[in-house]
Formats: C-alpha cells, sequence, structure tokens
C-alpha cells in the first residue's frame, strides 16, 4: 500500500512539475508603411482596413506625422 502511495504521489509531482516548466511566449510583431493609404492617418479603424487589403492583419496610426503602418507576426 505504501508504495503504491509513494508511487502516486512522486506521478503528481511529475505532472505538476512539467506544467511549471512551459514558458509561454509571444510572438514578434513586425511594423510596415503602407502603401495604399494615402493621407494623414487620424482613425486606426480606416488604417487596420486598409492594411487588411494589403494582407496584413491590421494597422494603426503611429508617429509625429500620423501615418499608418500595417502588422504582421514576424
Amino acid at each position: 500500500m505504501e508504495k503504491k502511495f509513494f508511487g502516486l504521489v512522486l506521478l503528481l509531482l511529475i505532472v505538476l512539475a512539467s506544467q511549471e516548466m512551459v514558458v509561454p511566449t509571444e510572438a514578434r510583431v513586425c511594423l510596415s508603411q503602407s502603401h495604399q493609404y494615402k493621407g494623414t492617418c487620424i482613425r486606426g479603424h480606416n488604417c487596420a482596413m486598409v492594411c487588411k487589403t494589403e494582407g496584413f492583419a491590421g494597422g494603426e496610426c503611429k508617429g509625429f506625422r500620423r501615418r499608418c503602418f500595417c502588422a504582421k507576426l514576424c
């Protein structure tokens, strides 16, 4: 009985330890200035829609000159 209990505790410890070893990582996001967006970027939603037509995941307005930058995972 004691050996079964020790084995169960050891198995439980291994399972819990393996869950702690998993480290989540974040993907890098690459930005590229939009080629099709014209004018000053005021609304981020408009920029994101243009970037989606260019094949990107989305976009945002950035910088002092308010340019549209498209984003995708690197």
